[in-house]
C-alpha cells in the first residue's frame, strides 16, 4: 500500500498551494490513469474505459452481478494524498492478497476508478458516476466548461473519449451487483471513537450554487465611496451572511471557497463578482431552507449596495442512506465496527440510488481533509485493507 502511494507521490504535486492538484484529463490525471492501468495489469486484471472515461479493472471476465470496489484519483486544488488514492490502492491490494492466497472468485470482480469525483475542473462533483447513472443530463455535461473555457466535450475528444457517447451507461451499470468504496475519513468520527475503521451509514444532502452579484464597474480613484455600486462589498457582506445562516441552523454547513471578480483589476471597481457556495445538511429540506436563508441575506446585502444578486444551482445530491441490511452485515462481519455518517459526497452515494452500495472509512488522525495535512497511519491503512479483503472474500 505504501509503495503504491510512493509511486504517485510526485504526480500533480502543487508547490504553490501545497498538496496535490490533479484534475480531470489534465497532465497529472492522465499520468495517474496510466499508473492505474499499469498497476492493475501487474495483477493480471483486464482494464477497459467506459463511455464516460471511468476505468474498470476486471478480475476474470466482465459480467453481471459483479462485486465492484474502487474510488477516484483526482483531487481538489491543493488536496491531500489520501482522498481517493487510498481507496484505489487498497482495492488493488485487497485483490492482490486474495490472488496470493489462491482464492478463486465465483462471481465477477472489478476495481472501478471514477473520473472527476471532486468536480475541480468542470464544477460538478462525482461527474463520472453521475454520467454513468444518468444523474446528470448528457447535453448539460457536454457543455460544462473549465476555467479556460474548454468544454467537457472538447476535453473528452482530446483524450480519445467520444463526447457523443457521454451519458447513462446501462450496460456498465447493470454489471454492478454491489459496490464498496473505501475512503479516508474526512472528519473526526474515528478519532473520537478511537477506532481505525468504520462503515458508512449516510451522506448529508449537499449541493453547489453560484452567487452572482452585479453592480457598476468604475475607476477606483475617480469614484468616491458614496457614489459606488460595488459588488465586491456586497459579496463580502453576503459571505458573512453565509456563516451566520449556517451557525443559526445547528448541524448545517455552508462554505464559500472560491470567488471571481470581473474584470479583476487592482485599480478597478468590479462590475460583477461570482462566488461559489457549498451547502450541506442532514436532510434535503434542511439544506434547501439553509440555501433560501443565504439567498435572502445575499439579496439584502446587494440591495444595500445598489447591486443585484442571483443564486444559481449548479449541482445537487440529496441525502443518502446506505442500504441498511448491507451496512449492518458489514459492520457485524468486521467485529461490530462503528457506523458513521459523513458530510462528504462520494461516488458510492451516487451509485446507492441504483445498486446496493457501501463504504468503509479509515481513520484520519488529523481530522483534516481537502488539505495537505490529510493523513492516515500505515497501521490504519492496513486495517482498512484487512477489512476490504475480508468483505470481498465473503462476497466473492
Amino acid at each position: 500500500m505504501l509503495a503504491g502511494l510512493a509511486e504517485i507521490a510526485e504526480v500533480g504535486r502543487d508547490h504553490r498551494r501545497g498538496g496535490y492538484s490533479r484534475h480531470l484529463w489534465q497532465v497529472a490525471d492522465l499520468e495517474l490513469r496510466s499508473w492505474f492501468v499499469e498497476r492493475a495489469e501487474r495483477l493480471g486484471l483486464q482494464v477497459e474505459t467506459d463511455r464516460n472515461g471511468n476505468l474498470w479493472a476486471w478480475w476474470g471476465q466482465p459480467g453481471p452481478d459483479a462485486v465492484v470496489t474502487g474510488s477516484h484519483l483526482d483531487s481538489v486544488p491543493g488536496g491531500g494524498a489520501y482522498d481517493g488514492p487510498l481507496g484505489v490502492i487498497s482495492s488493488l491490494e485487497a485483490i492482490g492478497r486474495l490472488q496470493a492466497s489462491g482464492f478463486v472468485p465465483t462471481r465477477p470482480c472489478a476495481v472501478l476508478m471514477f473520473a472527476e469525483e471532486e468536480g475541480s475542473r468542470f464544477g460538478i462533483a462525482c461527474l463520472g458516476s453521475r454520467l454513468l447513472t444518468g444523474a446528470i443530463d448528457a447535453d448539460q455535461a457536454r457543455a460544462l466548461t473549465d476555467r479556460d473555457g474548454v468544454t467537457l466535450a472538447e476535453a473528452a475528444r482530446k483524450i480519445g473519449v467520444d463526447p457523443a457517447h457521454l451519458g447513462v451507461d446501462l450496460v456498465a451499470l447493470e454489471r454492478i451487483g454491489l459496490f464498496i468504496e473505501l475512503h479516508v475519513e474526512q472528519g473526526r468520527g474515528l478519532i473520537d471513537l478511537d477506532q481505525p475503521v468504520a462503515v458508512a451509514s449516510s451522506i448529508l444532502a449537499h449541493g453547489r450554487w453560484r452567487l452572482t452579484v452585479t453592480g457598476q464597474g468604475n475607476h477606483a480613484g475617480a469614484t468616491t465611496m458614496i457614489e459606488r455600486r460595488d459588488p465586491m462589498v456586497a459579496t463580502a457582506q453576503a459571505i458573512v451572511g453565509v456563516q451566520a445562516a449556517a451557525l443559526g441552523r445547528p448541524g448545517t454547513r455552508a462554505t464559500i471557497g472560491r470567488i471571481e471578480a470581473i474584470p479583476g483589476g487592482t485599480n478597478v471597481i468590479a462590475s460583477s463578482v461570482h462566488a461559489w457556495l457549498d451547502a450541506r445538511a442532514e436532510t434535503d429540506e434542511e439544506t434547501r431552507l439553509l440555501v433560501a436563508d443565504i439567498a435572502a441575506r445575499a439579496q439584502q446585502a446587494a440591495q444595500q449596495n445598489g447591486c443585484s444578486a442571483t443564486l444559481t444551482e449548479e449541482s445537487w445530491a440529496g441525502a443518502v442512506q446506505f442500504t441498511p441490511g448491507l451496512r449492518e452485515r458489514f459492520a457485524q462481519a468486521l467485529g461490530q465496527v462503528p457506523q458513521l455518517s459523513t458530510g462528504a459526497g462520494h461516488d458510492a452515494g451516487v451509485l446507492a440510488a441504483h445498486v446496493p452500495s457501501a463504504m468503509l472509512f479509515v481513520r484520519n488522525p488529523t481530522g483534516i481533509s481537502h488539505a495537505p495535512e490529510e493523513f492516515a497511519e500505515a497501521a490504519d491503512c492496513v486495517a482498512g485493507i484487512d477489512a476490504l479483503e475480508l468483505l470481498l472474500r465473503d462476497l466473492l
